[in-house]
């Protein structure tokens, strides 16, 4: 089992709490699996050249560096990037990251991936700009999970 996705203790918690079973929970969660880190361009330049950061000034509140799967990216931007103009997305793989990765239930439910310690550029895999439009923005055809 990847060591990054959810251990089946937690899974098995998790899905007496919400009625869930847990292949339903596990299904997105798979060796190799990328993550999406959402910066804002100043964000990223930041990471860049200090070569790690603990996060934007949510993930500095909350204690947990916050990201999303490929099925949860868009939303996530439509839902707390709206408005900001060109970003930049980071995909980092989960199991890359061991133990520091929790998965925890936020929207609606679903597990997202949370990173319990600083996040350094080379966790990065790759990263490519996500620049705005006047329907939203605009993703690479390499970030996994379709259109919202």
């Amino acid at each position: 089992m990847p060591t990054g996705c959810p251990s089946h203790p937690e899974l098995q918690r998790f899905g007496a709490r919400s009625g869930l079973t847990t292949p339903l929970m596990w299904r997105h969660c798979t060796a190799d699996m990328l993550i999406y880190k959402i910066f804002l361009p100043s964000q990223w330049q930041e990471l860049q050249a200090d070569g790690s950061t603990r996060g934007a000034p949510i993930d500095l509140s909350d204690g947990f560096i916050h990201f999303s799967t490929g099925e949860q990216v868009r939303e996530t931007v439509a839902l707390h990037f709206a408005g900001q103009g060109d970003l930049v997305i980071a995909a980092v793989e989960a199991d890359g990251l061991g133990g520091d990765l929790k998965w925890e239930s936020s929207r609606g439910g679903a597990l997202f991936p949370h990173l319990f310690r600083v996040l350094r550029m080379d966790d990065v895999l790759w990263s490519a700009d996500v620049p705005a439009s006047p329907d939203g923005h605009v993703f690479p055809d390499k970030v996994d999970g379709g259109a919202a």
